[in-house]
Protein backbone atom coordinates (compact mmCIF):
# COMPACT_ATOMS: atom_id res chain seq x y z
CA UNK A 1 0.00 0.00 0.00
CA UNK A 2 1.32 3.44 -0.91
CA UNK A 3 1.18 6.01 1.81
CA UNK A 4 0.91 9.54 0.49
CA UNK A 5 2.16 12.44 2.54
CA UNK A 6 -0.32 15.30 2.53
CA UNK A 7 0.90 18.46 0.85
CA UNK A 8 -0.78 21.72 1.61
CA UNK A 9 -1.60 23.99 -1.30
CA UNK A 10 -2.72 27.47 -0.46
CA UNK A 11 -4.40 29.47 -3.18
CA UNK A 12 -5.32 33.12 -2.77
CA UNK A 13 -7.80 35.06 -4.82
CA UNK A 14 -6.15 37.46 -7.25
CA UNK A 15 -6.61 41.14 -6.50
CA UNK A 16 -9.66 42.76 -8.04
CA UNK A 17 -11.41 39.51 -8.94
CA UNK A 18 -14.13 39.88 -6.32
CA UNK A 19 -15.61 42.41 -3.98
CA UNK A 20 -17.24 40.23 -1.37
CA UNK A 21 -18.27 40.74 2.22
CA UNK A 22 -15.92 39.36 4.88
CA UNK A 23 -18.20 36.45 5.76
CA UNK A 24 -18.68 35.00 2.28
CA UNK A 25 -16.18 32.80 0.48
CA UNK A 26 -16.81 32.29 -3.24
CA UNK A 27 -14.86 29.71 -5.26
CA UNK A 28 -15.54 31.40 -8.60
CA UNK A 29 -12.66 33.52 -9.86
CA UNK A 30 -8.94 33.47 -10.55
CA UNK A 31 -6.72 31.94 -7.85
CA UNK A 32 -2.91 31.96 -7.50
CA UNK A 33 -0.79 29.95 -5.05
CA UNK A 34 2.56 30.77 -3.44
CA UNK A 35 4.45 28.73 -6.09
CA UNK A 36 2.91 30.59 -9.04
CA UNK A 37 0.37 27.96 -10.10
CA UNK A 38 -2.99 29.44 -10.94
CA UNK A 39 -6.50 28.38 -11.75
CA UNK A 40 -9.74 29.88 -12.84
CA UNK A 41 -12.99 28.48 -11.49
CA UNK A 42 -16.04 29.38 -13.54
CA UNK A 43 -19.49 29.84 -11.97
CA UNK A 44 -20.60 27.27 -9.40
CA UNK A 45 -23.86 25.67 -10.53
CA UNK A 46 -27.05 25.25 -8.51
CA UNK A 47 -26.02 21.69 -7.57
CA UNK A 48 -22.50 22.79 -6.55
CA UNK A 49 -20.79 21.64 -9.74
CA UNK A 50 -18.10 23.75 -11.39
CA UNK A 51 -15.48 23.65 -14.13
CA UNK A 52 -12.31 25.58 -14.68
CA UNK A 53 -8.74 25.65 -15.91
CA UNK A 54 -5.50 24.97 -14.03
CA UNK A 55 -1.98 26.14 -14.92
CA UNK A 56 0.72 24.52 -12.83
CA UNK A 57 4.05 26.21 -12.22
CA UNK A 58 5.55 23.05 -10.70
CA UNK A 59 5.96 19.89 -12.73
CA UNK A 60 8.13 16.79 -12.82
CA UNK A 61 7.57 16.08 -16.50
CA UNK A 62 9.69 16.77 -19.59
CA UNK A 63 6.66 17.86 -21.65
CA UNK A 64 5.70 21.49 -22.12
CA UNK A 65 3.26 22.60 -19.44
CA UNK A 66 -0.24 23.20 -20.83
CA UNK A 67 -3.38 24.61 -19.32
CA UNK A 68 -5.48 21.71 -18.04
CA UNK A 69 -9.22 21.31 -17.40
CA UNK A 70 -10.66 20.84 -13.94
CA UNK A 71 -14.03 19.55 -12.78
CA UNK A 72 -15.35 19.77 -9.24
CA UNK A 73 -18.07 20.15 -6.66
CA UNK A 74 -18.69 22.52 -3.78
CA UNK A 75 -20.67 21.31 -0.77
CA UNK A 76 -23.88 23.33 -0.70
CA UNK A 77 -25.21 22.81 2.83
CA UNK A 78 -23.93 26.22 3.88
CA UNK A 79 -22.53 27.90 0.73
CA UNK A 80 -22.63 31.40 2.19
CA UNK A 81 -19.88 30.85 4.74
CA UNK A 82 -16.71 28.80 4.15
CA UNK A 83 -17.59 25.82 1.92
CA UNK A 84 -15.73 22.55 1.45
CA UNK A 85 -15.03 21.45 -2.12
CA UNK A 86 -13.14 19.00 -4.29
CA UNK A 87 -11.95 18.98 -7.88
CA UNK A 88 -9.97 16.87 -10.32
CA UNK A 89 -7.40 18.16 -12.80
CA UNK A 90 -6.88 16.08 -15.95
CA UNK A 91 -3.35 17.13 -16.96
CA UNK A 92 -3.23 17.90 -20.68
CA UNK A 93 0.52 17.31 -20.96
CA UNK A 94 0.97 14.03 -19.05
CA UNK A 95 -0.68 10.69 -18.25
CA UNK A 96 -1.67 11.75 -14.75
CA UNK A 97 -4.62 13.10 -12.80
CA UNK A 98 -4.66 15.06 -9.55
CA UNK A 99 -7.51 15.30 -7.08
CA UNK A 100 -7.76 18.23 -4.69
CA UNK A 101 -9.94 18.61 -1.61
CA UNK A 102 -10.21 21.63 0.61
CA UNK A 103 -12.12 24.46 2.13
CA UNK A 104 -12.58 28.11 1.22
CA UNK A 105 -11.86 30.47 4.14
CA UNK A 106 -12.14 34.19 4.73
CA UNK A 107 -9.23 35.29 6.92
CA UNK A 108 -9.30 38.01 9.59
CA UNK A 109 -8.42 40.64 6.95
CA UNK A 110 -11.36 39.61 4.73
CA UNK A 111 -9.12 37.84 2.18
CA UNK A 112 -10.44 34.64 0.60
CA UNK A 113 -8.02 31.69 0.89
CA UNK A 114 -8.31 28.09 -0.30
CA UNK A 115 -6.65 25.47 1.89
CA UNK A 116 -6.26 22.24 -0.06
CA UNK A 117 -4.55 18.88 -0.09
CA UNK A 118 -3.85 16.93 -3.27
CA UNK A 119 -3.09 13.43 -4.49
CA UNK A 120 -1.51 12.83 -7.90
CA UNK A 121 -1.74 9.53 -9.77
CA UNK A 122 0.59 8.88 -12.72
CA UNK A 123 0.22 6.04 -15.19
CA UNK A 124 2.74 3.20 -14.90
CA UNK A 125 3.39 0.40 -17.37
CA UNK A 126 3.14 -2.50 -14.94
CA UNK A 127 1.26 -3.33 -11.74
CA UNK A 128 4.64 -4.06 -10.14
CA UNK A 129 5.36 -0.31 -10.41
CA UNK A 130 2.09 0.69 -8.72
CA UNK A 131 4.01 1.75 -5.60
CA UNK A 132 5.57 4.70 -7.41
CA UNK A 133 2.46 5.91 -9.25
CA UNK A 134 0.87 7.93 -6.45
CA UNK A 135 2.26 10.94 -4.62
Amino acid sequence: MVQATPFLLVLSLAMGAHSLSAEKCNLSGHWVNDLGSNMTIFAVGEKGNFTGLYNTAVVDNPNKIQQSPLLGFQHLTNPINQPTFGFTVNWSFSDSITVFTGQCFVDKDGKEVLKTMWLLRSRVDDIEDDWKATR
